[in-house]
């Protein structure tokens, strides 16, 4: 058994409506000096032994993130 932690994040310049709502609370809250917040997604995978990484990239392209607006990062 293999486990596989995957990191999404959005692009570069892609608006984050979930992040500028939280940045948003935190300063009604009283949080000052934040100046981004981006809200991502965190995913762990166990899959078989018999499982590669680049499945796991071809899962993540045709169904855990979308890499239109999404990056990723695998780590085993």
């Amino acid at each position: 058994m293999k486990r596989y932690h995957i990191y999404v994040t959005g692009k570069e310049g892609i608006f984050d409506p979930a992040g500028e709502q939280s940045k948003k609370a935190l300063a009604n809250l009283g949080f000052t000096g934040v100046d981004e917040v981006s809200i991502g997604k965190f995913i762990e995978l166990d899959v078989e032994d018999s499982v590669s990484e680049d499945d796991v990239r071809s899962m993540c392209d045709k169904l855990l993130a979308n890499p239109v607006i999404e990056d990723y990062r695998i780590e085993a």
